[in-house]
């Protein structure tokens, strides 16, 4: 793998460099970029520690690990930023939106990478939907982060409630990719059509 970390520091070094020559404001953007695309390189690692650990095949690895262990892994800066800026609510959502976008951006160039980029559509149709599936992600557990961390009682059952939403979600999404044929194009657009219907709800509500 010594080749993804390669292009994992050609991808942050620039973005670090912003983040020096940005001002404050600006170089939150960047961080999350960059902790994004950390949290999916160190993802990769647990999932191979862990489908060697139980021996799991291609198809478990997809559909029962890779879910919980990247949303968890999606999930630690936000808590860290939570836990030691005391983010506004917007903050939070967009944190977690861009360390989601972030995280979708490196493992598409890592999928690129290990599978070519021979077939131009079903490439667009999988970078399209791994993006917006990840986005809906981070929108639900920045929302649900901004919502739950106004009392202290509800931090950790909402916490756990979040991720449970968001690992289902990331297993359906794997299930269906991994089952192959119809059943994967309908994954790529699934998420593309929840981001679509929910922005138009939030627009229509918007005064």
């Amino acid at each position: 793998m010594t080749y993804i970390e390669n292009v994992f520091i050609c991808m942050v070094s620039p973005l670090l460099i912003a983040t020096l020559c940005m001002g404050k404001r600006q170089a939150k953007f960047f961080l999350f970029c960059v902790a994004g695309m950390g949290v999916c390189l160190l993802s990769a690692y647990i999932n191979a520690f862990l489908t060697a650990l139980y021996g799991a095949d291609i198809f478990a690895t997809t559909t029962e690990i890779a879910p919980v262990v990247e949303e968890v892994m999606k999930l630690l800066p936000l808590l860290f930023y939570l836990l030691v800026f005391m983010p506004k609510e917007k903050q939070i959502k967009s944190a977690a939106v861009i360390t989601a976008l972030s995280f979708a951006t490196f493992e598409n160039i890592c999928y690129l990478i290990q599978n070519g980029a021979d077939h131009f559509s079903f490439i667009f149709f999988r970078g399209i939907g791994t993006g917006a599936m990840h986005v809906i992600c981070g929108a639900i557990v920045g929302g649900g982060l901004a919502y739950v961390w106004r009392w202290t009682w509800l931090k950790i059952a909402g916490i756990c409630g979040l991720l449970g939403a968001t690992i289902t979600f990331h297993a359906i999404y794997n299930l269906l990719i991994a089952y192959g044929g119809a059943a994967q194009y309908i994954a790529y657009l699934l998420p593309v059509l929840i981001l679509i219907v929910g922005k138009t709800i939030a627009y229509r509500l918007t005064p």
